[in-house]
């Protein structure tokens, strides 16, 4: 249940960001949720994508450093306490988590968190055995 996350690293300059937005859009390809890390010289875009592979080519193809790494996305009801639920299943078993970030799907009226997590394997097995439920890459891609 792992799913495919983009992660672009970009010049703090003008224009990096509509640059690679631009490119995207012009290449069919949609973005269902981003995250910038930055610093003062440089930024680390970390989205996801309906067509991750398509992606990388392109984005490789106009001289962007891009990367793909796993991720874990869960599903959770829309309401307070669930996030906490489910960071505590982690803190539990010793699951270091190294970012997070956050959407919502008001469709299902749920949320939904995508993780990176240290040993994503365990991780999955623990969420699985919690009953969280977890999205895989292609229900991810396809929000």
């Amino acid at each position: 249940m792992k799913a495919t996350q983009l992660s672009v690293f970009l010049e703090n300059k003008e224009g990096r960001l509509a640059d690679v937005t631009k490119i995207l859009a012009e290449n069919d390809i949609n973005i269902r949720a981003l995250f910038i890390a930055d610093t003062s010289d440089f930024g680390i875009l970390r989205m996801i994508v309906d067509k991750p592979k398509k992606a990388v080519d392109i984005l490789k193809e106009n001289q962007f450093t891009v990367n793909e790494t796993d991720v874990v996305a869960v599903e959770l009801l829309d309401k307070p306490g669930s996030l906490a639920k489910v960071l505590g299943v982690l803190n539990d078993n010793s699951l270091n988590i190294e970012y997070l970030y956050c959407f919502l799907d008001t469709e299902r009226n749920a949320a939904v968190d995508v993780m990176r997590i240290e040993d994503i394997g365990r991780a999955i097995d623990i969420l699985q055995g919690a009953g969280v439920k977890l999205l895989s890459g292609a229900d991810l891609h396809e929000l």
